[in-house]
């Protein structure tokens, strides 16, 4: 028997090791300005795997981003925490985010080249199948993600959390499942300006699911927004457990 046990424990111990999510950062180019991204893999799990892009809301590729790439992660997906502004630049000053997320917008054609510089990039990584990649973006990284969706790129599933809804119908056809995720209290992404976005889908013969949550204001997904010094901003956990909860439904369904 004492002779069986050793073998055992070390089988034990090798099929029990604990898995190790890491963090890499990667630089990437779109032109001539230098991307700062983040790869996130729980480097246990057998690949390929599904894969999701998450872009930042507008202050940039901080803690917050991070964190829910490390979390789609550990629901056993790879990730990828894009770089939107370039340099991986992050501020905690809201005129300064203002003018970095104004500054994109208004130059349609570089959001999107750095969105798919990313994809790129992403979908060609070992541990990715690339047959088989969302995108999910919150605030302005919303705005971002629904844009690409609408433009017809070749993602599985698009969600947006508080985010911004385009101005304008995309190139289409739209590929995407998408997911939208929104507070019934947001001042800066309204329910109206969504019932408009909700039409261009609607012709498109979009498939999209659409969920508000009672009370909840702008950035309700993020536990930073109430120190932000910003009235329109707040925190709301039942409206950021419920979202995420969806999210996953999603993703298994999109992604399967």
């Amino acid at each position: 028997m004492k002779k069986l046990m050793l073998p055992l424990v070390l089988l034990l111990l090798a099929s029990g090791a604990s898995a190790a999510i890491q963090m890499e950062p990667v630089d990437y180019k779109q032109g001539d300005t230098t991307l700062k991204g983040v790869l996130v893999y729980d480097d246990a799990a057998p690949g390929p795997r599904p894969g999701v892009l998450v872009v930042h809301e507008w202050w940039g590729l901080n803690d917050y981003a991070r964190m829910r790439a490390k979390m789609l992660a550990e629901a056993g997906y790879v990730a990828f925490a894009v770089d939107m502004f370039g340099d991986g630049k992050t501020t905690d000053h809201p005129s300064e985010a203002g003018e970095w997320a104004a500054a994109l917008a208004q130059n349609k054609g570089t959001a999107g080249a750095r969105f798919k510089a990313a994809y790129e990039l992403f979908r060609k990584d070992k541990r990715v199948d690339g047959s088989r990649i969302a995108a999910i973006g919150y605030c302005m990284g919303g705005s971002v993600v629904l844009t690409m969706a609408t433009d017809g790129m070749d993602l599985k599933g698009v969600a947006s959390f508080h985010g911004g809804f385009p101005g304008e119908p995309g190139k289409g056809p739209i590929k995407a499942s998408l997911l939208i995720c929104q507070g019934a209290a947001d001042e800066f992404s309204t329910l109206e300006q969504a019932r408009q976005f909700l039409g261009v889908l609607n012709s498109a013969g979009a498939d999209y699911e659409f969920v508000v949550y009672s009370g909840a204001k702008h950035s309700f997904t993020n536990p930073g927004a109430d120190g932000r010094g910003i009235p329109q901003l707040a925190y709301n956990a039942n409206a950021d457990h419920r979202s995420w909860a969806t999210l996953l439904d999603f993703l298994g369904e999109v992604l399967k």
